[in-house]
């Protein structure tokens, strides 16, 4: 089990930049795949970004080339770094974590396939 915050959100211009991380605060996430989803207002949750055990990361098409998703282990931390910033990447950003194998494995963009969640961070981003 593990317990997960969120910060690093904000508001920033288009073009701009942020961090977001998330910390296990009980638990450790070097046995768990982690992802990053976001959902804004109206809109179904949708997976940003994932990343296995070993580090392999995955990316939805409309961010690929501008987030960066890394974790620490030994700080028990995920991040994402977001780069380029549009309007349409507002949203409440979420970090989740689900026990996994090693490896990569399906769905892994599915909000649907992760148990433990973050309470989120907002991240905005004006024209």
């Amino acid at each position: 089990q593990v317990q997960l915050v969120e910060s690093g959100g904000g508001s920033v211009e288009s073009g701009g930049s942020l961090r977001v991380s998330c910390v296990a605060s009980e638990g450790t996430i070097s046995k768990f795949c982690m992802g990053w989803f976001r959902q804004s207002p109206g809109k179904e949750r949708e997976g940003v970004a994932a990343i296995t055990i070993g580090g392999t990361p995955t990316y939805e098409d409309s961010v690929e080339g501008r987030f960066t998703i890394s974790r620490d282990n030994a700080k028990n931390s995920l991040y994402l770094q977001l780069n380029s910033l549009k309007p349409e990447d507002t949203a409440m950003y979420y970090c989740a974590a689900v026990r996994c194998a090693t490896g990569l494995f399906a769905g892994r963009l599915s909000p649907s396939k992760y148990n433990y969640w973050g309470q989120g961070t907002q991240v905005t981003v004006s024209s």
